[in-house]
C-alpha cells in the first residue's frame, strides 16, 4: 500500500438531479465551455482519478475521457447517479478495472426527496444490478450523510451487503462547489443511527476477509464524520491533505486544491499551462498558505485514507479496541 495522489475531475456542472444539499444544477456549464478531453493527457501517470460532476455521464464524450485516462490512472473512478444505465454499463464492460460508485441518499422515498428526482432509486438499483453482470467488480453505492437521511443509512448498508457491493459514504459540506453555505454540518439526531452504522461495519458479516477488512477501514473513516456530526472542536481529524494528497480540476480546466472552500482557489488552468508548472507556481505556494490556516473543518474521506497509509497503527488500534468494546457490550469510543 502506498500514498497515491487523487485527482477529482469535475467534468461538468450539468446535472439531471436537483439535490437539496447541492445547487450545482442551478449553475450548469454549457457543453461548449467544458474542457476538451485531450487536455487531461497533460496529467501525470499514476494518479487515482475520480470522474465526477454534476453528472459526468451527461457528457457526450465520456468514452473519450475514459479512453485517455484509463491507461494513465492507477485507479479510475466514476461517480454517477446511475440514471444512464446503458452508458454506464458500456463503460464498465469496455474498462473493467475501473471503480464505480452510484449515488443514493436513502431508500426510494428519501432518495427522490433528497435528489429531486423521480424514480431515482429505481434507476440506481437497475444500474447496479446490470453492473453485477459485467467484469467490473469494484462497484457499489455511495451516500452523503445529512440531517434528514441518517435513518436509512443502516438499511443501505444491509442492502449493499446482501448484493455483495460496496457502500461508500461522506458527510454533507458547504462550499463553492455546491453553491451552498446553509447545509447543517452537525446532526445530533444522526449520532445514534450513525453509531449503529459504524457498529455494523466493525461487526461486518460480509463474506471473505478482504471485504471484512474494507468494512473495518470504513468504520475508521467514519470516526471523523461522527465527531463532525457531534460538533467537536477542530483538531479531531488529521491535517487537511488538499493539494498534497488530492486536488480538483473544474469543467473549465481550472486546477483547485479542494471542493470545500467558500470560494474556489484557482492555481492555474491546465488548458493554458503544463500541470507541473501549475503545481510549482508562486500561486500554488500562496494557496498552500491559505490551506494551512483554513478553518472549514471538512471531514473528507480521502484525508483519512492517506492518514491511514502514513500511520497504519492508528486505525488498527482503533478498530481492535472498538471491536473488543462491542464484544463486551460497550459503546464505540469515537
Amino acid at each position: 500500500m502506498k500514498n497515491i495522489i487523487q485527482a477529482s475531475l469535475i467534468t461538468t456542472f450539468r446535472c439531471n438531479a436537483k439535490c437539496n444539499m447541492c445547487n450545482i444544477w442551478k449553475y450548469p456549464t454549457k457543453p461548449s465551455e467544458e474542457i476538451d478531453p485531450k487536455y487531461y493527457a497533460k496529467l501525470p501517470d499514476g494518479l487515482r482519478i475520480n470522474i465526477t460532476g454534476g453528472e459526468p455521464t451527461l457528457r457526450e464524450d465520456i468514452d473519450e475521457i475514459f479512453r485517455i485516462l484509463y491507461p494513465k490512472a492507477s485507479l479510475l473512478e466514476l461517480s454517477t447517479n446511475g440514471f444512464y444505465t446503458d452508458k454506464i454499463v458500456h463503460l464498465a464492460e469496455k474498462y473493467p478495472n475501473i471503480l464505480i460508485r452510484v449515488s443514493l441518499e436513502g431508500l426510494p422515498a428519501m432518495n427522490d426527496y433528497k435528489r429531486g428526482t423521480h424514480d431515482g432509486f429505481d434507476h440506481a438499483l437497475r444500474t447496479m444490478l446490470e453492473l453485477r453482470k459485467t467484469k467490473c467488480k469494484n462497484i457499489g453505492f455511495s451516500v452523503v450523510i445529512s440531517e434528514d437521511n441518517y435513518k436509512d443509512l443502516l438499511h443501505l448498508y444491509e442492502l449493499c451487503s446482501s448484493l455483495g457491493v460496496e457502500l461508500g459514504n461522506s458527510v454533507v459540506h458547504n462550499s463553492w462547489y455546491f453553491h451552498k453555505e446553509d447545509n447543517a454540518t452537525e446532526g445530533k439526531g444522526a449520532l445514534e443511527e450513525h453509531e449503529k452504522f459504524v457498529s455494523a461495519l466493525l461487526q461486518s458479516e460480509r463474506r471473505g476477509l478482504k471485504n471484512k477488512l474494507k468494512d473495518y477501514g470504513r468504520a475508521y473513516f467514519n470516526k471523523s464524520i461522527h465527531q463532525r456530526l457531534r460538533g467537536d472542536n477542530p483538531g479531531y481529524r488529521p491535517h487537511c491533505g488538499a493539494l498534497k494528497d488530492f486536488f480538483f480540476i473544474d469543467p473549465y480546466g481550472n486546477v483547485t486544491p479542494c471542493n470545500g472552500s467558500k470560494e474556489e482557489w484557482i492555481l492555474g488552468n491546465i488548458i493554458e499551462s503544463d500541470f507541473d508548472d501549475i503545481m510549482h507556481s508562486a500561486k500554488a505556494r500562496e494557496i498552500e498558505e491559505r490551506i494551512s490556516t483554513c478553518q472549514r473543518n471538512c471531514a473528507f474521506i480521502v484525508t483519512e485514507r492517506h492518514d491511514m497509509l502514513r500511520r497504519p497503527w492508528v486505525p488498527i488500534k482503533w478498530v481492535v479496541d472498538n471491536k473488543l468494546r462491542l464484544m463486551r457490550g460497550n459503546r464505540i469510543q469515537f
